[in-house]
């Protein structure tokens, strides 16, 4: 039997633990730091319950080139890294990145087709970015110290980050 079938709320957390990493991770990696992530459940004012959050340092990002494309691939990446503790998506869980991603893209389609292959595009482009050692490796420590703490500050984000990526080096 597996760990899910046995422990739900385990599951829930770790597999909340493994979004939150994914933004953490692909964060660091476009270059926008991170100020703290956590996966303690909160009430939010819509009346739901948010389950973790990846909070950016706001004004200390590297110029980029494409806002829009790094945000969309830091709001797919949740997904993603959970999708690879799952084994599939899970687009409830992400829904309200995927209303985020729609918002940011929708100005630069024409139509609903164009939109939907922008999207594939990133969503394409942000899997091939996980699927780098480094990045996995810093995702696994991320949410296992998620996991055992709750939370992770900004400057262990870093230090696991950048451990990842020179052990896999």
């Amino acid at each position: 039997m597996s760990e899910h079938a046995i422990d739900p709320a385990k599951a829930e957390l770790t597999a909340t633990a493994y979004h939150e990493a994914g933004h953490a991770v692909m964060a660091m990696a476009v270059g926008r730091p991170i100020e703290k992530v956590n996966v303690t459940p909160r009430k939010m004012l819509t009346g739901g319950t948010r389950l973790g959050i990846c909070h950016l340092q706001s004004g200390r990002s590297k110029s980029s080139k494409d806002w829009i494309d790094e945000t969309v691939l830091v709001l797919f990446a949740g997904m993603i890294a959970e999708a690879r503790y799952t084994g599939k998506y899970c687009r409830q869980g992400a829904a309200e990145d995927l209303r985020a991603i729609k918002r940011l893209l929708v100005h630069r389609a024409s139509d609903e087709r164009q939109l939907e292959r922008a999207q594939q595009r990133l969503l394409a482009k942000a899997e091939h970015l996980l699927e780098d050692t480094g990045h996995a490796l810093a995702i696994e420590w991320i949410a296992r110290e998620l996991i055992e703490r709750g939370s992770v500050s900004g400057k262990a984000v870093r230090h696991f980050f950048d451990l990842a990526l020179k052990q896999s080096s």
